[in-house]
């Protein structure tokens, strides 16, 4: 039987990707502005892929580490609906951002071991959503997006005030282990349903989903 399980899937950059997130019943789309990321797409570029997402479904923009000037060139021209804050952002600057722009902000916390949990209770008292995701390993370029997982145990039936999201090395084939030990209701994905860094493909967007529902 199908649960309602909700499936953001992020790092989308062509009409095609778009598309097989929508067909196969994601509840949110993600777009990253992020210049390092492969992922990256301009806010031009962003602007005419939300033109195709329906109505219902969040469009989700990724942001590290924004000043004002970067936040209101995207959203002076991409019709978001939540900001996810993937950098080194504190609560306050969380604050800040939801209360200057008036949209649901999400905060992503990497999550390595024990001590990084704190971090998770400070920004659900500020954030609409938190994003529980991997820690970057020393050396890697992106604070997310890199395909790797941490100890779901470590938030294993854990609970915040917000709703909340997993993260971190998800792909068709672990997702549905990664629900059952932490309990989660959102799931998130981006690397673990491509066929190469930036170019999401169809068929393992669809059995993401699937195996997330299931």
């Amino acid at each position: 039987m199908a649960q309602d399980i909700r499936v953001k899937i992020c790092g989308l950059r062509t009409p095609e990707g778009v598309r097989a997130a929508v067909d196969a019943g994601a509840a949110y789309v993600g777009f990253v502005f992020f210049p390092r990321s492969p992922r990256h797409v301009t806010a031009a570029e962003a602007a005419a892929l939300a033109a195709e997402v329906p109505a219902g479904i969040a469009k989700v923009g990724l942001f590290v580490d924004p000043d004002d000037a970067v936040l209101d060139a995207v959203l002076g021209r991409v019709p978001l609906d939540m900001i996810q804050l993937h950098g080194a952002e504190t609560p306050a600057r969380v604050a800040e951002v939801r209360q200057r722009h008036g949209l649901p902000v999400m905060k992503a916390v990497g999550i390595a071991t024990e001590a990084d949990l704190a971090a998770l209770d400070a920004h659900a008292r500020v954030a609409d959503q938190i994003l529980v995701d991997a820690k970057p390993r020393p050396g890697d370029a992106l604070p997310g997006g890199n395909g790797i997982a941490f100890d779901w145990r470590l938030i294993a039936n854990r609970r915040w005030a917000v709703p909340w999201m997993l993260a971190g090395g998800l792909d068709p084939g672990n997702v549905a282990e990664a629900i059952r030990l932490t309990g989660a209701r959102q799931v998130d994905v981006s690397s673990g349903v491509e066929a190469a860094p930036g170019e999401k493909d169809p068929a393992l967007v669809a059995a993401f989903v699937r195996a997330a529902k299931a």
